[in-house]
C-alpha cells in the first residue's frame, strides 16, 4: 500500500485548521501537506509536527491574491518580483518545517497575453526558482490542473509538465502528478503512471474521487486497482514518494465525518 499523507487544507473541516495535525496523527497518518502556511507562524507549525510525530512532505509557494481570484504567479509577466518574494518566504517555511517540496502554481493565462510569453515567464521563474531551492536542498514541483475547476489555468497536462522539466533540466524540478486532475482531463490514468512513474520526474502523487472530490472509494475511478499498480511499479523503479488525499470528506464538517470516511484505507 502507498504511503498516504493527509491534506489538512481539505480534510478535518470540523476542527480548526492548527488541530487537524493531531486529528490526522490520531487516524494514522505519518505525514501532512496543506495548501498555504503563511497565516500562522513557522514555528507553531513546527511545534504542531513535532508534538504529533508527523512530517511535512508538501505546501504552495504563495499564489498571489487567492480571495481576488489569482491562482499563481510564475506564468506572469510583470509580477516576477512579487513570485520572488512568495518563493523566499516558502524557502524559509520549508526549512523552518524541514519540508522536501514547494508547489508552484502557474497562474491563470491573462486575457490578450501570447501563450509564447506566458511560457516563457514561467519557465523563466521556475529555472530561478530551483536554483534557489536547490541551494536549501528543497525541491520545486508544477501540477497540471484541470481547466473545469481553475478556468484559464496555464499548466493543464501530464505531457505538458514533463516536457517543460526535460526542457529546463534543473535536477529539483519534478512533477506533481494529482490523479484527480488527470482523470478530469485525460483519462487513461493507469497508463499515465506507466508511463511516467518510472521516469524519475514524478516526486509526488495526490488522490481523490472524480468527479465531486470526495473519497477516493466513491466515483469513476477504481483506486484499489491503482493503489495496487503503484507498489508494483515502485517495487520495478524505485519510487518511493507520498501519496496526498486532497480530497473534501463527503460528510463536510459533520464531527467526525473525516475520520469515518477513511474506510477507504
Amino acid at each position: 500500500m502507498p504511503r498516504f499523507a493527509a491534506n489538512i487544507s481539505l480534510l478535518y473541516p470540523e476542527h480548526g485548521f492548527l488541530n487537524r495535525f493531531a486529528a490526522a496523527a490520531a487516524d494514522g497518518f505519518q505525514a501532512v501537506e496543506f495548501l498555504f502556511p503563511y497565516a500562522h507562524p513557522a514555528a507553531l507549525l513546527a511545534q504542531h509536527l513535532r508534538e504529533h510525530g508527523l512530517q511535512q512532505v508538501l505546501f504552495n509557494a504563495p499564489p498571489g491574491d487567492w480571495d481576488a481570484g489569482e491562482r499563481g504567479l510564475a506564468c506572469l509577466p510583470g509580477r516576477e518580483d512579487d513570485f520572488k518574494r512568495g518563493f523566499d518566504a516558502a524557502l524559509r517555511y520549508a526549512e523552518a518545517l524541514d519540508c522536501p517540496r514547494i508547489h508552484v502554481m502557474a497562474g491563470l493565462a491573462p486575457a490578450g497575453v501570447e501563450s509564447e510569453r506566458l511560457l516563457e515567464c514561467y519557465e523563466a521563474n521556475l529555472l530561478w526558482a530551483s536554483e534557489q531551492a536547490h541551494s536549501c536542498g528543497r525541491r520545486v514541483l508544477i501540477e497540471p490542473i484541470n481547466t473545469r475547476d481553475f478556468p484559464g489555468y496555464l499548466l493543464n497536462r501530464q505531457e505538458e509538465a514533463h516536457a517543460i522539466v526535460q526542457r529546463l533540466g534543473a535536477p529539483n524540478l519534478k512533477v506533481q502528478m494529482d490523479l484527480y486532475h488527470c482523470q478530469i482531463m485525460e483519462g487513461d490514468v493507469a497508463m499515465k503512471l506507466r508511463q511516467y512513474l518510472p521516469t524519475g520526474r514524478v516526486d509526488h502523487l495526490q488522490i481523490a474521487g472524480v468527479p465531486e472530490r470526495h473519497e477516493p472509494n466513491v466515483g469513476e475511478l477504481n483506486y484499489s486497482y491503482l493503489f495496487g499498480l503503484i507498489d508494483e511499479l515502485s517495487a520495478q523503479c524505485g519510487w518511493d514518494g507520498w501519496v496526498g488525499c486532497e480530497y473534501r470528506p463527503a460528510r463536510g464538517s459533520q464531527p467526525g465525518g473525516t475520520t469515518a470516511g477513511l474506510n477507504w484505507r
